[in-house]
């Protein structure tokens, strides 16, 4: 994951799993909650669902792909400062991620629709993964990738099966 040996993070002994389950939701506050939720729609496929009544400002609640995206619309008294559209596209910026099962669709769906994006590539060894990055109205970063290419290994697995096959020293 990009982390030298001397900015290793401490291994942690082993505790109760924690009860999470998945990523429930990401929100955002939106200058405008219609061109927002227009964009959620058509670009990615997200759908509308209701919100709680007991919730009483203005915003969306939509749905796909066993996540939600909550949209809030930005007021005066918003404790959020407005976002404006950062001036380019940078990777390595905070954004969300959705997995994609075809990225070349996706690429062109995306151009088709005139947005503006970033492509990258992440090889490790012999696999590659393709990322595609994006703005939504607001400027937050979206990237739409196949990152299910590249497995999961946390850093103790790592670690163990480095050090079986060579001297810890080697081991990076």
């Amino acid at each position: 994951m990009g982390l030298r040996d001397k900015d290793q993070l401490p291994v942690l002994e082993l505790e109760p799993a924690l009860p999470l389950v998945r990523l429930n939701h990401v929100s955002f506050s939106c200058a405008s909650l219609e061109a927002s939720v227009d964009f959620y729609r058509r670009v990615l496929g997200f759908e509308l669902v209701r919100r709680p009544a007991s919730l009483d400002f203005k915003g969306a609640w939509m749905h796909k792909y066993d996540m939600g995206i909550h949209l809030l619309q930005r007021t005066s008294d918003c404790d959020a400062p407005p976002v404006s559209p950062p001036a380019m596209i940078n990777p390595k910026g905070n954004h969300i991620s959705f997995q994609c099962s075809d990225m070349a669709l996706m690429k062109a769906r995306l151009r088709d629709m005139n947005l503006e994006l970033v492509t990258t590539r992440v090889l490790d060894g012999e696999t590659a993964v393709e990322q595609l990055f994006f703005h939504d109205p607001d400027g937050n970063m979206i990237e739409i990738c196949n990152c299910e290419n590249l497995p999961v290994v946390p850093l103790a697995a790592a670690a163990s099966s480095c050090l079986a096959k060579q001297p810890a020293s080697q081991c990076r």
